[in-house]
Formats: C-alpha cells, sequence, structure tokens
C-alpha cells in the first residue's frame, strides 16, 4: 500500500448534515411558488449538473440562472442564508479531518457551481478554518463527480500522485469514480466507519 499524503473529502453528508427539504421550504415560503414545482424547475432538469461542471463559470452567472428557473429575484445574500440554514456541520467528523492534518494534506471536493464556492465562508465557516483555499467546488475542475478527471485534476492542482491519495464522499458512484482515478476511496456512513478506514491506510 502506497504512503498516503493526501485526503480529499465531500462536504454535505459527510462534513455537514444536509436537508434539501429545508431549503424548499424557505424557498416555498420565500416565492410563494410550491416546493414540488421549484424543485423540478431548479434542480429537475440539466442546469445544476452543468453549474457543478463550470458552466455557468461564475457566482453571478449561477445565481441569475437561479433566479431565472426559480421565476423569482434573489439576491447573493439571500440565497447564501438559505443554503446555510440547511446545514448543520458534524463536529466529530470535522474532528477527524482535524486530526489527519498532522500527517496528510486535506482537501474539500462537493459537487457544486461556484455560487457555492464564494458562499463557503458563510455557510461552512468550519470546513473552511480547516481546508483553507483547498475548499474546493467541482466547478473548479470544469467537470464533476463521479468522472475520474475530476479526482486526476485535484491531485495534479496539489501536487499528488492518485496512488498517495484517498477519496472519501457518502456516495458509492463517486468513490467508484475516484478509484477509477487510482484512489483509494471510503463510503462514508458514520464517523466511526471512516476513523476505521483512516487507521487502514495510515491516517489515524
Amino acid at each position: 500500500m502506497a504512503d498516503i499524503k493526501f485526503a480529499i473529502f465531500d462536504m454535505d453528508q459527510v462534513l455537514y448534515d444536509y436537508d434539501h427539504r429545508t431549503r424548499l421550504a424557505l424557498l416555498e415560503q420565500l416565492t410563494g411558488r410550491a416546493a414540488a414545482d421549484i424543485d423540478a424547475a431548479v434542480w429537475g432538469g440539466p442546469h445544476e449538473n452543468a453549474a457543478e461542471a463550470g458552466n455557468p463559470d461564475t457566482a453571478e452567472g449561477y445565481l441569475a440562472q437561479f433566479a431565472r428557473l426559480l421565476d423569482y429575484p434573489i439576491d447573493f445574500d439571500t440565497w447564501v442564508d438559505i443554503r446555510r440554514k440547511m446545514m448543520r456541520p458534524r463536529s466529530d467528523v470535522l474532528d477527524l479531518v482535524r486530526d489527519i492534518r498532522k500527517s496528510a494534506d486535506v482537501a474539500l471536493l462537493t459537487n457544486n457551481g461556484m455560487m457555492l464556492k464564494a458562499a463557503l465562508p458563510v455557510c461552512a465557516p468550519e470546513a473552511v478554518a480547516i481546508f483553507g483555499d483547498k475548499a474546493h467546488v467541482s466547478a473548479e475542475f470544469r467537470c464533476r463527480k463521479p468522472d475520474p478527471l475530476v479526482y486526476l485534476r485535484i491531485c495534479e492542482r496539489y501536487c499528488r500522485k492518485p496512488e498517495e491519495s484517498v477519496f472519501v464522499d457518502d456516495r458509492p458512484d463517486n468513490v467508484a469514480g475516484a478509484e477509477l482515478a487510482g484512489l483509494q476511496g471510503h463510503v462514508f456512513s458514520t464517523a466511526e466507519g471512516l476513523k476505521a478506514f483512516l487507521h487502514r491506510v495510515g491516517l489515524a
């Protein structure tokens, strides 16, 4: 087994609880439009996946697209506040990541557009405190999980070989994509399971 020097973590449902229903309820309150209609309009088509792959390639472009799909004007602060309210930090998992910084580089990689990149300091200050400028959205790499290319690109960004890197995500397909790229993967379900995995690869 290669000496592991780089550990990459997903954000939603790994480092943070994430409740899409909360976001839909808040958008329904804001707009007066039914939550199911909002979900279909904003997330039911190809637009979110395209944003996660870098189109639009700016926070401003994403927000304009979001408002158009929502059929309601929404500003940056409102979008960020709603995103923040649908998240809760998982302190036990965040503590594990803090601990392994002693023996490896760490990075965050979430399937999201550039709007979330701009919002991370407000939505996920705990993660920003840990990862700093290594907190990434997939849009920065112009492709999204589970495409093996996104894992290769983040490894290349930090001059790390795939075989000396690990990736943690709650979605099996995303982990499978990382493994196809040559990384070791772990499908997250509990903090205890993650700790056992990190121990097996020499990081805990």
